[in-house]
């Protein structure tokens, strides 16, 4: 039986009204008008208009130049821990190729997009761990052109941001935001060149600039608000779950922060706790109407109902504070990222242990991972038939299985080869 300790006072949050309408206004403008229009919405939502969005070389050294030597060395750190996980997964993706039988032979090959575009969002905060996570990784599948946004943030240039793409490889770095910066990478114009994917995460309008584009180019995920769960039993230190909660809640005033715990204790100690430290948190005015409105605290049974619930909700982050956290690889399949245990925590993946923070959202944790080396690569296959006896064997296989469906022009192309290279006849030809 699972109960609710303190429950959301919203299920769900539409997002404002009219994104879709307005998304699509922006998108429709910058495909028709290009760069006059990316210009045009710049001045409009971020009041900004520079001779030329792209930094020069000369623009982006004298800016990297601005960031503290302590900043520089701490994105490389993390940068490193990135590119070395990235390589790892890399590194487990083999091409083969393999004879199937005899004159047959199957391959699959991996080949990375020519060209991606990385969104590195500025708002009211700079997220200058979304540069490691799009750009590095991005470089570390081999795409050959990186083409990297960031808006200003009112109206500066956010120069942490910019020396993290730069440090990242980013080929071509834009300081331009919002829908204009998504369409002009995905559609293209006089002075952006089109992507063939895009990545990275925004708000709600960036969000749905990437639902819309969505076939034209490729998308790592479709993000919504971030997400915390944790499972805990009671061994956890109700100081460090509350932390935890709010360490995810100041994402945003729409970011679930959800609580399962198997100890009535521990969720109303977390509850107090989380009361507590929000009245002097620097960032309550997200964290505190995300708790309010979104989260949750459930008490179960046992930890085995506590691990299907929470497969059930299926958040992006599921952070396991338990005797046994380990315990949860097996127990549970429906999460973007598994934390475990108290010395690890869901801001270390944010921002610097080297797995990939872009994860998905709203329960598309059932079908889908985070972004990986792997979403930037194609996975593609090739076909070679040497043999003549092979060739024939596998046309009179194709005619009668195409005939099935009714496919007489697929049956001739196998008919031709079991004609030409055994003998057999041809009943239909001219």
């Amino acid at each position: 039986m699972a109960t609710h300790v303190k429950s959301p006072a919203e299920k769900s949050s539409a997002g404002p009204e009219g994104v879709r309408e307005t998304v699509a206004a922006v998108i429709a403008d910058v495909r028709d008008r290009g760069d006059a229009a990316v210009r045009e919405y710049s001045e409009k939502f971020d009041n900004w208009s520079p001779a030329s969005f792209r930094l020069s070389a000369e623009e982006i050294d004298r800016i990297v130049a601005t960031v503290p030597v302590q900043a520089i060395d701490d994105i490389r750190a993390v940068q490193a821990r990135v590119r070395a996980f990235a390589q790892r997964q890399k590194d487990s993706l083999h091409d083969f190729e393999v004879e199937t039988e005899p004159g047959v032979r199957l391959g699959q090959k991996n080949i990375p997009v020519r060209a991606a575009g990385a969104y590195v969002p500025g708002g009211r905060y700079p997220l200058v761990a979304s540069a490691h996570m799009t750009v590095v990784t991005a470089k570390v599948a081999g795409v050959e052109r990186v083409a990297a946004c960031t808006p200003p943030i009112r109206g500066e240039i956010p120069a942490a941001t910019i020396a993290a793409m730069h440090l990242a490889g980013a080929d071509e770095i834009y300081l331009l935001g919002g829908v204009q910066a998504v369409a002009a990478m995905a559609v293209g114009t006089e002075t952006i060149g089109r992507v063939d994917l895009l990545a990275g995460p925004g708000n709600a309008y960036v969000a749905e600039a990437k639902r819309q584009l969505y076939g034209e180019v490729g998308i790592d995920l479709f993000a919504g608000p971030t997400e915390i769960l944790i499972v805990a039993d009671d061994a956890a230190d109700p100081f460090v779950v509350a932390v935890d909660l709010l360490s995810q809640a100041e994402h945003g005033p729409d970011s679930p922060a959800v609580l399962i715990t198997d100890s009535a204790a521990l969720a109303r100690e977390v509850i107090d706790l989380v009361d507590r430290i929000l009245v002097d948190m620097p960032t309550r005015d997200f964290a505190g109407p995300a708790w309010r409105d979104h989260g949750e605290v459930v008490l179960v049974d046992d930890l085995a109902q506590a691990y299907a619930l929470a497969d059930d909700y299926a958040f992006e982050h599921v952070q396991v504070l338990t005797r046994n956290p380990r315990e949860a690889l097996t127990a549970m399949r429906e999460y973007g990222a598994l934390f475990l245990g108290e010395k690890t925590c869901v801001s270390y993946g944010d921002k610097v242990i080297g797995t990939n923070h872009t994860l998905p959202t709203r329960k598309a944790a059932r079908y889908t991972g985070g972004l990986w080396v792997g979403k930037y690569l194609k996975t593609v296959t090739y076909q070679e038939v040497t043999s003549q006896a092979a060739s024939a064997e596998l046309g009179r296989l194709c005619g009668r299985a195409a005939r099935l469906e009714l496919f007489e022009g697929h049956a001739r192309s196998g008919d031709v080869r079991a004609h030409k290279y055994e003998g057999d006849p041809l009943p239909w030809a001219p």
